[in-house]
């Protein structure tokens, strides 16, 4: 292992990942979701039986990010859903804003449509977020949510990445540069503490929808419209102005991580003071990716109680 989170050259990367998974055979479904005026086709993988249990990814990645826990969360009884949101992995884009609002709604539409509705959920990063910000607009969508280590308030690093990607020049440009080589963008802002985890087959992933303009417009509304900081200082003040969250949340945050600074974990839970906070060593904002024993050790028993 490299020294924690030391990016290696793009060119040593396996063609497989050094973890084996079987994610990808799991058998791909579609479903037509409204979200406001329009309607959105979102792919989404399911496996086990039980309880619906739906994964929710996030920025700059899709539903192939849950590859190492999926197996287990069925094994331990669940009718896993791992969708694509809208603008990411193989589902398709918004024609509007891809905002944590319209992301929810979208997110509300799928449990929906797939019967999960009142389930147990686990968000990551921007997913969690997005997770929490449909718990407190449809307390009923979920029974249990699980965050693992998501942004909170607007840190001054969003607010300049936001006005920066205001002007649709700025937007164009960005995507210039990405369609370059996508899966090295990929590879350059996807970090592990183990960066060793990392594989042609996650970048290849990854990076397929940056391989379109369609898709590069979806990941420039979701760096400049899903982290817009009115709307995450909407969710502080929403967290602030309730008395109880509404469903059972658990946070699970990393010590370390280059991506969300792991005080949000302290952040959130004096916001939501009611909620389990766990503590993960040598783990990142990816825990499922870089630890999943440990994830899954303090997941689990949340999602069973």
């Amino acid at each position: 292992m490299s020294e924690p989170f030391e990016a290696l050259p793009f060119r040593s990367l396996p063609r497989q990942p050094r973890r084996p998974h079987d994610f990808l055979s799991l058998p791909t479904r579609e479903v037509d979701v409204p979200v406001g005026a329009e309607t959105v086709r979102m792919r989404y993988r399911e496996t086990g039986e039980g309880p619906a249990l739906t994964l929710v990814h996030g920025l700059m990645t899709s539903g192939y990010s849950f590859r190492y826990v999926v197996t287990p969360l069925a094994e331990a009884g669940y009718r896993v859903l791992i969708p694509d949101l809208p603008g990411a992995g193989e589902s398709g884009a918004l024609r509007g804003p891809h905002s944590a609002p319209r992301l929810a709604e979208a997110l509300a539409s799928f449990l929906d449509a797939t019967n999960a509705r009142g389930e147990r959920v686990i968000g990551n990063s921007m997913g969690g977020y997005v997770c929490m910000r449909l718990a407190l607009d449809d307390p009923e969508a979920m029974s249990r949510l699980v965050n693992v280590h998501s942004p909170v308030k607007p840190i001054p690093r969003l607010r300049a990445l936001h006005l920066a990607l205001k002007p649709a020049l700025v937007r164009s440009a960005l995507s210039k540069v990405v369609a370059l080589s996508p899966e090295r963008w990929v590879h350059r802002n996807v970090h592990y503490r183990d960066e060793t985890l990392k594989s042609r087959e996650e970048a290849r992933i990854y990076a397929a929808p940056l391989k379109t303009s369609r898709g590069r417009r979806a990941f420039a509304s979701w760096l400049g419209d899903g982290l817009d900081p009115a709307d995450l200082e909407r969710f502080v003040r929403d967290l602030e102005g309730c008395p109880r969250f509404p469903v059972p949340l658990q946070l699970i945050y990393a010590r370390t991580d280059p991506m969300v600074p792991p005080e949000m974990g302290h952040v959130l839970h004096r916001l939501v003071p009611e909620a389990e906070l766990v503590w993960l060593d040598e783990s990142s904002h990816f825990a499922h990716v870089d630890t999943p024993e440990a994830f899954l050790g303090a997941a689990l028993p949340f999602l069973a109680a």
